[in-house]
């Protein structure tokens, strides 16, 4: 009996002991989970997971989106240089006037392969046709501003186009489709380009009013031109620096850049031509191309396409016009280019064209200068001109029509932003929409008769009165007055 107690006692005492070894592999258990855990989270805070990066990119505004658009249309109409690429080497003036005038100049394709265009036509062609696919695609072709764009980058392409076809007639047809022709009809769509220059021809023709001596003689070089436009531009961009320097490549008496004027070396100046440089290459040429400069979105309003060159060089001209620094012999240059244009697309070959010049009083080295402008980059047997010239009349009318136009609708708000860049007419309203969303900045530099449009509000009030008389019994009228006096 106390044998059976002391096995039991022995049994309980072996059972206890394996239940205090389970309790404590229970207990063990029961913390290695958490010795895990912490490893696990320990790990976890090193080496967090990183997501892909979305394969469109971060997001961006529309503003970005149109920014980088348009940067990438200005950097890469960079190298071209229309004017440069036509230019016709000394030599060819040289011995044009050694031939006394009787022989056509040398020029045809083969020397313009000679003239580097610094870039490779069939990349640069490439490179605007992908950009206005990316416009496309980013902007769609039901957004404005996007259009603009679109045509621009696709016109920046023809130009390339055209100056690979130096020479020959492709270049003139590549010419009419991007600055027009005297053919052109004006929105009434009945009246030519061509018909004005025949009008204003008959008119100024017989118009000689003579420039006071003081204003007319020119007495000033070059040297000293520059010095007064330095001046005068100072006073006028106030932010920024307009520079006038003396250049002795260019052709022309002067030439406006983005931010400069050059005059060439050894021309002379009268105090009425100073007067018009002030206005035509710096009021608009120049200040145009600060304010497209001074946009962070709309980028390339600071470069002008084909497109642009019409409102350009019509609202230099028309601005001439309503300082009164213009006179009938300038209105008539530019006049007789587009006849002459006209007549050179009607198979008039350099040596018809120069002799006309001749027959209309101008000196011998206008005649030459005169003639050049019209066949450079084209074909000097006829036929083939390069079109630009025609751009100066057509540009007069239709920006005279535009301002009339926005007086008459009460829309005077667009006029100052003829001046916002280098703009086609049909940009104007799209680009003056986008200045409370920011894409685009008002115009910092206008003329003060742009500013304040009470002037010119008369002056077209008027003026939309007179185009409803019978112009042909008012004249009529009056003729039999002054008859009466003679």
């Amino acid at each position: 009996m106390a044998e059976r107690n002391g096995d039991e006692r022995g049994r309980k005492t072996k059972v206890g002991e394996a239940k205090s070894e389970e309790r404590e592999k229970v207990e063990g258990s029961a913390n290695m989970p958490a010795v895990v855990e912490v490893a696990t989270s320990y790990e976890r805070d090193r080496d967090p997971s990183i997501p892909p990066m979305p394969a469109a990119g971060p997001w961006r505004s529309y503003k970005e989106v149109v920014s980088q658009l348009a940067q990438r249309i200005v950097d890469a109409q960079r190298p071209i240089r229309v004017l440069q690429s036509i230019r016709w080497d000394n030599t060819i003036e040289e011995q044009f006037f050694r031939a006394r005038a009787r022989e056509l100049p040398k020029v045809d394709a083969s020397y313009y392969e000679s003239v580097d265009l610094a870039f490779d036509p069939k990349a640069k062609v490439a490179e605007f046709e992908e950009i206005a696919r990316d416009v496309d695609r980013d902007l769609g072709e039901s957004d404005a501003i996007g259009q603009i764009m679109l045509s621009t980058a696709l016109e920046y392409r023809d130009v390339v186009k055209m100056l690979e076809a130096r020479g020959t007639p492709l270049f003139y047809g590549y010419s009419r489709a991007l600055y027009g022709s005297p053919k052109d009809k004006f929105p009434d769509g009945k009246t030519t380009l061509r018909e004005l220059g025949h009008l204003l021809y008959e008119i100024l023709t017989n118009v000689e009013v003579p420039v006071p001596p003081s204003e007319g003689e020119r007495r000033f070089t070059a040297e000293q031109c520059t010095e007064e436009l330095n001046t005068r531009f100072s006073g006028y961009f106030l932010d920024d620096t307009v520079r006038v320097e003396v250049d002795d490549t260019i052709l022309a008496d002067a030439a406006a850049g983005s931010d400069y004027v050059k005059v060439r070396s050894g021309a002379k100046f009268s105090s009425r031509d100073i007067d018009i440089l002030e206005v035509h290459e710096g009021w608009v040429h120049v200040a145009t191309s600060l304010n497209g400069q001074g946009q962070t979105v709309a980028k390339w309003l600071s470069k002008g396409p084909p497109r642009t060159t019409a409102v350009q060089e019509g609202l230099a001209a028309l601005l001439e016009i309503f300082t009164f620094r213009t006179y009938p012999r300038r209105a008539r240059r530019l006049t007789d280019r587009v006849i002459a244009v006209d007549k050179a697309e009607d198979g008039a070959s350099f040596l018809d064209v120069f002799e006309w010049f001749r027959t209309e009083g101008y000196e011998e080295q206008e005649c030459f200068d005169n003639t050049r402008r019209i066949y450079r980059g084209g074909v000097v047997d006829g036929g083939a001109p390069f079109t630009k010239d025609a751009t100066y009349c057509k540009g007069i009318v239709l920006n005279y029509a535009f301002i009339r136009s926005a007086i008459q609708h009460n829309n005077v708000a667009l006029i100052p932003y003829l001046f916002v860049g280098k703009v086609a007419h049909e940009d104007v309203p799209i680009l003056a929409r986008r200045v409370v969303d920011g894409v685009i900045k008002p115009p910092r530099y206008v003329p003060q008769m742009f500013r304040d449009i009470s002037g010119l509000a008369i002056w077209m009030a008027y003026s939309a009165f007179f185009s409803r008389l019978g112009s042909q019994e008012i004249a009529d009228y009056y003729a039999r007055l002054f008859a009466r006096a003679s």
